[in-house]
């Protein structure tokens, strides 16, 4: 049994999990509801997958038609941002985005933005590298911060290249942390997977982690270039052969996504 169904967090915050579970979704879709209490209009976050049951549930949660100020998007993967033009134009708002090709009568986002809906305030913290229009969102008034893909409830995402660039991740991860760190931010709400309710901890485990993953994979090259292999590997044949020295222990199923994660690596590791 799934335990993880979406609820009530902080005092301005409800999670509705859209039914598209997978591999790569884990439980599905978080969409977020935000509210300033006893406020009457809502700001959602990542309305996800075209599913008219989810879309209805999202839309009572947030207070039905007119009742929502605005759609937020973290990025651009379909997963997140799909049914925004749907669900905003059932519910008679905008959207709002990185990418001016997803906004919808509104003007787009971008770092140190500032949105506010009847006393709720969202601040926009860019955080590029799992896509290049990656964003977080900082709700101060509950010390939290919605990460889209940037960070998951459960397991490591992945840098998806050539649209994500892993330095510009590591550079997102390291702003997240230090928000942490000045006690900005006790909990992540993330767009996959359960609520974080340490948020230090767990931006000091990604962190270690692409360090640990990144040294694997310099290993890994070097190994390879040291094989006696006289025809050689061909370039694009490279990161399918490192996956499997590196990801050895991972399900196969998984290998796809991880390969996009090593031509990342790869072209950090040149850059």
């Amino acid at each position: 049994m799934n335990p993880w169904t979406g609820g009530a967090f902080g005092d301005r915050g409800q999670c509705v999990l859209a039914p598209n579970a997978n591999m790569m979704t884990l439980d599905g879709t978080n969409t977020w509801v935000l509210r300033e209490p006893g406020a009457r209009r809502s700001i959602v976050v990542d309305p996800g997958p075209s599913i008219l049951s989810h879309l209805d549930a999202v839309a009572e949660a947030a207070g039905g038609p007119g009742a929502v100020g605005v759609v937020l998007l973290t990025h651009h993967h379909h997963d997140h941002a799909e049914a925004a033009r749907e669900f905003a134009e059932q519910v008679g708002c905008g959207v709002r985005a990185l990418d001016p090709g997803l906004t919808l009568g509104e003007e787009g986002l971008r770092d140190g933005d500032v949105v506010e809906v009847d006393g709720l305030e969202v601040r926009v913290v860019g955080t590029p590298g799992h896509t290049a229009d990656s964003l977080s969102f900082w709700v101060p008034g509950d010390g939290t911060v919605l990460t889209g893909d940037t960070v998951l409830g459960r397991g490591t995402t992945v840098v998806a290249h050539p649209d994500g660039q892993l330095g510009a991740y590591l550079d997102s991860l390291d702003r997240l942390h230090a928000l942490a760190s000045e006690r900005e931010l006790a909990a992540i709400w993330p767009g996959h997977g359960p609520v974080i309710t340490d948020a230090l901890a767990a931006l000091d485990h990604y962190r270690a982690h692409r360090r640990d993953r990144l040294a694997q994979v310099e290993a890994a090259l070097a190994d390879l270039a040291a094989a006696p292999m006289p025809e050689g590997i061909a370039e694009d044949e490279l990161p399918r052969r490192v996956v499997e020295i590196v990801y050895r222990d991972v399900d196969p199923v998984l290998w796809g996504a991880a390969e996009l994660s090593v031509r990342a690596q790869i072209a950090y590791l040149r850059g």
